[in-house]
């Protein structure tokens, strides 16, 4: 997203792939026209392997012979319209994106499987937490936190957004610390202008650099330890964590002061964005920032280019709920010839009709993957989500697979709990919206709604059709509008199964 940023990769790159036959170039307004044209040439002819740029990347005189691999850092920079139109450079691109704190929008695709994310919390060896304070603007806070980082020989970064203000922020720094070095970075200098100042910064010509937000986007300075932001409650919570992420990039202490007026006068949203980034304030905790980013912002909408949406005030399962509601609706009725052979392979539509779209369990039984069997508490999170997010026997087969290879031999136990997603299918194929198994007997609650074509259909015949048959072993129930069935002797998940599959076999007359 910066002609600074882009110049860093671009070193780095060049110096990491030294003596390989394998050409680097960089594109930005940094660049001179010759060098630019003499690049977008080179990458024409397929000459430029890897190309490293700003949004100059997205000139309409750039064409690449050949692109196998997007990579896009510092995602939270790029907004929907731009980061479309780098999907298009080549329809089957691959890509990567990479932030420390994802926009609420791409933390939702991840969450919800429409992208793969992989976290990285595991920091590099010697690295501190950067030790994080907020305080209202107070010009001794300054003086002794630049005097600190001086007398370490340490560097300081003084983010301030207003280009207006930085002269007299410079004046104050120097009335007070008369051998301080302080210089001034924004992004309306020239571009050469605005590298000399990053450069010489990074060759310690100076000891305070006072910049606008520029610096927050990647700029790698391991001598610079110390972060003072001014009218911090300004800021996104991705902005101060990304800016906060310029200094402890060593094995020194680092320090951030957010200046902000007192909590007491700004808005819930403001409040609650400092102490986020107060509190989360551990390497690696990226991700906490952006759910909680998530959680103030709400998601915005999924398919255009709004960055706010109101998943806030439903909170985010529920609007997750919702939307694959929607979906299924839509595939069962509106589109249902074009998803006919999914829902047939699905088994979930009977006659084409499907009267319950989700089944709950209830048990007293022991279901579960033993802390003994899979010691990690997180990871049996991870499996029992996955897990529920199952519907089909042959997902379950690769799940079940998966654990004997990781885990050993499945106990018993668990091999009850795979056979709850067959149990929970086969009860919404027939219409039950719950289904209690407790003290060795089955309860199935069917649709609640008295009034449903489901008590005229087939599904519901099969039923009556099993309880007649086996009249001793089964009961129906009425109560406040509520229909159910106890079937008795039913000790196990297995031996539920096998009752329901009993029933679906069931045939039914006319």
């Amino acid at each position: 997203p910066t002609t600074v940023l882009a110049y860093q990769h671009f070193q780095t790159f060049k110096e990491r792939l030294k003596g390989l036959p394998c050409r680097v170039d960089y594109l930005s307004r940094a660049r001179t026209s010759a060098q630019a044209k003499a690049a977008i040439k080179g990458l024409a002819e397929g000459e430029v392997n890897i190309l490293i740029g700003t949004h100059r990347i997205l000139g309409k005189d750039v064409r690449f012979k050949d692109l196998g691999l997007l990579i896009i850092d510092e995602e939270q920079k790029f907004g929907v319209s731009v980061k479309e139109k780098l999907r298009q450079l080549k329809v089957n691109v691959d890509t990567l994106t990479m932030t420390a704190t994802p926009i609420p929008r791409t933390l939702q695709f991840s969450l919800m499987g429409a992208r793969d994310l992989s976290v990285i919390q595991t920091p590099p060896p010697n690295r501190y937490p950067v030790q994080t304070e907020v305080h209202t603007f107070n010009e001794e806070v300054i003086v002794d936190a630049v005097n600190f980082e001086m007398s370490r020989n340490g560097q300081v970064f003084f983010v301030n957004n207003r280009i207006s203000n930085l002269v007299e922020l410079k004046a104050l720094i120097e009335r007070h610390i008369p051998d301080c070095r302080v210089c001034i970075g924004h992004g309306q200098m020239e571009p050469a202008e605005l590298e000399k100042i990053i450069f010489d910064f990074v060759n310690y010509d100076y000891d305070v650099l006072l910049a606008t937000t520029i610096i927050e986007s990647g700029i790698d300075i391991p001598n610079a330890n110390t972060i003072i932001i001014n009218q911090a409650q300004n800021f996104g919570l991705s902005d101060l964590h990304q800016m906060r992420g310029r200094v402890g990039r060593s094995n020194k202490k680092a320090f951030c002061y957010l200046l902000a007026p007192p909590l007491s006068s700004l808005t819930p949203e403001a409040k609650r964005r400092l102490q986020a980034i107060e509190n989360f304030s551990d390497l690696g905790s990226g991700i906490h920032i952006a759910m909680q980013d998530l959680d103030i912002r709400g998601a915005g909408n999924m398919l255009g280019a709004e960055q706010s949406g109101f998943i806030a005030d439903l909170g985010y399962e529920t609007y997750q709920k919702i939307l694959s509601e929607a979906v299924r609706e839509l595939k069962t009725d509106e589109f249902a010839d074009l998803y006919a052979d999914e829902l047939k392979a699905d088994g979930g539509v009977i006659s084409g009709e499907q009267f319950v779209d989700e089944c709950q369990v209830e048990s007293d039984l022991e279901l579960l993957l033993p802390a003994d069997y899979v010691t990690g508490s997180s990871e049996r999170m991870l499996l029992y989500r996955e897990l529920d997010g199952l519907t089909l026997d042959k997902d379950v087969d690769a799940f079940r697979s998966r654990l004997e290879d990781r885990f050993g031999p499945i106990p018993p136990e668990t091999e009850e709990l795979l056979r709850i997603v067959p149990l929970r299918r086969l009860a919404a194929r027939l219409g039950v919206e719950k289904v209690f198994l407790k003290g060795g007997r089955m309860s199935l609650f069917f649709v609640s709604n008295p009034d449903s074509p489901y008590y005229q259909s087939q599904a519901f015949g099969k039923v009556i059709a099993y309880m007649m048959k086996y009249t001793r072993r089964c009961d129906l129930r009425e109560q406040n509008n509520k229909r159910s069935m106890l079937v008795k002797d039913v000790r196990t998940v297995e031996e539920a199964v096998c009752v329901l599959q009993e029933v679906v076999a069931m045939q039914v007359e006319g």
